[in-house]
């Protein structure tokens, strides 16, 4: 197939495929009776005497209505014996649900299997559609009737594209354990999905935006911008993994799924999600024989539980070192973008951030702090005498020293090149110089290991202290104030400590 891509929205689709789906003479359409129920619940002065009128025309389709409501399906105490009751009691939204639904999987039902399960399909769309329900009632969602159908419905694309392309969708399905992996599949191969193609034959229904969006986005819930149409599209979305429990020859990966589901979107317990498919397994068979679909010898919930159990122990265990991998990773990652790659200590960022905060709350709680600027000593002449990597053996050396000074609630960083800072937070000038003082002497009395042997190293080290009554208003301030004193220590002759100091004022001349 040559494929012609338009875009739509942000989706590249096969214009081509579109086309000849519309061109198709055996389009599935909407029966005539629940067109003229959907056109005649849409008006603003609704007729419900009509509307019973027309549904009590079709006989079956009033059996199965009749049936329907008064099943414990819908749990009501109170028989009902007509389509009027029908609408009175359960409402012109429930009773509208059942038309569209029983009429059109009359219809579709009909159609001939050409490239994929047609009875799996059918399967999986009343383990859907009760699944939809269910979970719509445990999270009091008022549209319950809305979900069930648009989970009933949601993959008639599957239906329309084996009409229109036969075998070559069955090679789609082929190679796939799960429907899970259908829509990847199927754009990888026709360049749209069998839910654009729902939404494409729900908009040809001229079915109403509650269900029409929902069922053309059924796997992409995040592309919904209207959040109350989300909201149902997300349960949609996850009574689809559900139906995948009791359809997929291997269900663990669907209950893994739908167990963090659960708990992510609505808060349930692993128990409670257990539950809930419990419930679903149940129900369904009810379901499924309302709407006279075969679902063949269905296994109990606890009896697809205790067969996947095994193979669910492998997946927790594989998520849980997936867990602990990605924590190790991001330690790694949170490492690599807080620390110089060189020496280990904190990079300029980091620097910049943490001196900003402690000297924020210097400021407010009236404490000071202090900044040791710290310069190696005739660095260059290292370099140029001995080479870059002897360089940073040089720089390596003196950061374990200075680091080895700092204390729990300080931070030693490189600020750049042979440039490197201590943080001081609640730190007095007096304090600062002494750790200054005793930083220095441990870099003169400890030579560098450099290939050629020992190497002396000396540095010259600038301190500058916030004071609330001093003249520093920001740690820019602190930092000019950091460097001029290494400065004043380069000048006085270098391994040595100098402390920033505002000059006195000159003495004012006798009158």
């Amino acid at each position: 197939m040559v494929l012609r891509q338009v875009r739509t929205g942000t989706i590249l689709m096969n214009a081509a495929l579109i086309e000849k789906i519309r061109q198709c003479p055996n389009l599935p359409s909407l029966p005539t009776i629940a067109m003229q129920v959907l056109n005649l619940a849409q008006r603003a002065d609704v007729d419900i005497a009509e509307i019973a009128r027309i549904i009590s025309k079709d006989p079956a389709l009033s059996g199965k209505i009749l049936r329907t409501v008064n099943s414990s399906f819908y749990g009501r105490s109170q028989h009902v014996s007509t389509i009027s009751q029908s609408l009175v009691i359960l409402g012109l939204q429930s009773v509208k649900t059942l038309v569209l639904g029983f009429s059109l999987v009359t219809n579709l039902a009909k159609s001939k299997s050409k490239g994929f399960k047609h009875l799996t399909y059918w399967k999986r769309s009343v383990y859907a559609a009760t699944a939809s329900r269910t979970i719509a009632a445990k999270i009091n969602l008022v549209q319950q009737e809305e979900v069930f159908l648009i989970a009933l419905l949601m993959d008639i694309g599957m239906l329309v594209l084996d009409q229109v392309i036969g075998e070559e969708y069955g090679e789609i399905h082929a190679g796939l354990t799960s429907h899970g992996g259908l829509s990847a599949a199927e754009h990888a191969a026709l360049g749209l999905t069998h839910a654009d193609v729902s939404g494409m034959i729900a908009e040809q229904w001229k079915l109403p935006p509650i269900l029409t969006e929902p069922m053309a986005k059924h796997h992409t819930p995040e592309r919904v911008e209207d959040p109350a149409l989300r909201k149902l599209t997300e349960v949609v979305e996850a009574a689809s993994r559900c139906a995948d429990v009791f359809v997929d020859d291997s269900a663990a990966g669907a209950i893994a799924d739908v167990r963090a589901r659960c708990m992510s979107q609505w808060s349930m317990t692993e128990a409670d999600a257990d539950a809930l498919l419990n419930e679903i397994g149940t129900r369904t068979k009810e379901v499924a024989s309302l709407f006279d679909i075969n679902i063949g010898t269905a296994a109990s919930y606890e009896a697809i539980l205790k067969r996947a159990n095994e193979a669910l122990v492998e997946i927790t265990l594989a998520s849980q070192q997936q867990v602990s991998t990605l924590a190790e990773q991001n330690v790694k990652l949170k490492k690599a973008a807080t620390t110089d790659a060189l020496t280990g200590l904190a990079n300029r960022a980091t620097f910049d951030e943490f001196l900003a905060t402690r000297f924020q709350e210097a400021m407010a709680g009236g404490a000071p702090i202090s900044l040791l600027m710290l310069d190696i000593d005739k660095f260059k002449s290292v370099n140029d005498r001995f080479g870059h990597p002897t360089g940073d053996a040089v720089i390596r050396h003196v950061s374990k020293l200075l680091q080895s000074a700092a204390r729990a609630t300080d931070l030693a960083a490189r600020y750049g090149g042979e440039e490197m800072t201590l943080v001081l937070p609640g730190t007095p000038r007096g304090v600062a110089t002494g750790i200054a003082e005793s930083i220095r002497r441990a870099i003169a009395a400890n030579p560098s290991n450099v290939d050629s042997g020992k190497l002396p190293v000396t540095a010259s080290i600038g301190v500058a202290t916030f004071e609330p009554s001093g003249p520093l208003k920001s740690p820019a301030h602190l930092i000019k104030a950091a460097d001029l004193a290494v400065y004043a220590a380069k000048k006085g002759g270098r391994n040595c400590v100098k402390v920033f100091s505002v000059p006195a004022p000159a003495a004012k001349p006798a009158a």
